[in-house]
């Protein structure tokens, strides 16, 4: 009888199990008469995660966060770039299936309800994975069973109900554990404790934590919310309109933001103290059209800082501190910023 084993180490753990290099998705938009344009919601994205680590991606709304997820899951074709895991170009000849791909990588999404197939019991749908590769029925099911008592859900009193059956924070785990059912080596977190309450989204967390220790599991986690990021997060990466602005270790990044656009973010954070109470939006204005982006720094033109260089060159990502870079002129020695004058509005 076949048997579901977790894919062997090939690299050691000196090797980033995932390598993302000048990802890239542009979505066409527009008519034969008004020509044609793209919607460049993901532009050149370069990241790295180590084995056992946890990503962190944060930025707005629309900065392309959710189509990276995809992209990486390769859910969606990209525009241009590859993606390496554990050494191996993903769905290239020489390099590992898609199949194979899909199996070591998992992913749970925002919406726990639209996740699951209404017609499918909890354990059917945590069994579905196994099934499709090879597992038999019955030892399908009995590990449907031992992960929803790993995720905190008693299979006697879970497994044969229905998702409208069980509240959000119990629809979630039982995502985790379909996630889990293949052996996974990464999963993509996509704002996986955003639609619940602060209570649940609690637990849930700290389970996401327990699991990523007994089972060895590498996460790329997505949130709006800086706090939850920063209470998982090993390094963080800040994405702005389809770019990278900052990346860095989580105490750097939280502590020591470089880039003026991750200050922002942080200090929009609500506070408990009143006298770090904020009367004046840390940012102002809307984020550029993604249609047609500013030239330069993307960043620009909702930034104290800018000046004449940042219009005129798009500021590379440049290491700044261990392991922690940016982009941004205002940060970089001798990127000419210093000699640059100042913008004219």
């Amino acid at each position: 009888m076949p048997e579901l084993e977790q894919a062997p180490d090939r690299g050691g753990p000196a090797q980033p199990l995932l390598i993302v290099k000048g990802l890239a998705k542009h979505f066409p938009i527009g008519s034969v008469f008004r020509g044609r344009q793209v919607v460049r919601a993901v532009d050149g994205l370069d990241l790295t995660i180590a084995k056992r680590e946890t990503l962190g991606i944060v930025g707005e709304s629309g900065c392309g966060k959710s189509t990276a997820s995809r992209l990486i899951m390769s859910l969606i074709a990209p525009t241009a770039g590859e993606i390496v895991f554990d050494g191996e170009h993903v769905g290239t000849a020489g390099g590992i299936s898609l199949k194979e791909y899909r199996r070591q990588v998992q992913m749970v999404f925002q919406d726990s309800y639209s996740s699951l197939n209404p017609r499918l019991t909890i354990e059917e749908s945590i069994a579905y994975g196994p099934r499709v590769h090879g597992i038999p029925h019955a030892k399908a099911v009995a590990r449907a069973k031992e992960l929803l008592e790993a995720v905190g859900l008693a299979p006697g009193q879970y497994a044969r109900r229905f998702p409208h059956e069980l509240s959000g924070g119990q629809r979630q785990r039982v995502n985790i554990a379909r996630a889990l059912a293949l052996l996974p080596r990464l999963i993509i977190l996509d704002e996986p404790v955003s639609a619940l309450d602060k209570s649940v989204e609690a637990q849930v967390l700290n389970l996401l934590l327990d699991l990523k220790e007994q089972f060895g599991l590498t996460y790329l986690f997505i949130s709006h919310d800086l706090n939850v990021v920063e209470h998982v997060a090993d390094r963080v990466l800040v994405m702005y309109l389809g770019k990278v602005a900052e990346v860095g270790p989580g105490d750097a990044i939280f502590r020591r933001p470089a880039h003026p656009y991750t200050s922002a973010l942080l200090a929009s954070r609500p506070s408990m103290d009143p006298t770090r109470r904020r009367t004046e939006p840390p940012l102002s204005g809307d984020p550029p059209n993604p249609i047609d982006p500013p030239s330069g720094c993307r960043f620009r033109t909702r930034c104290a800082l800018a000046r004449d260089i940042c219009a005129n060159s798009a500021p590379d990502l440049a290491e700044i501190g261990h392991a922690h870079s940016a982009a941004c002129h205002a940060v970089v020695p001798d990127s000419g910023y210093a000699d640059s004058r100042r913008m004219v509005a």
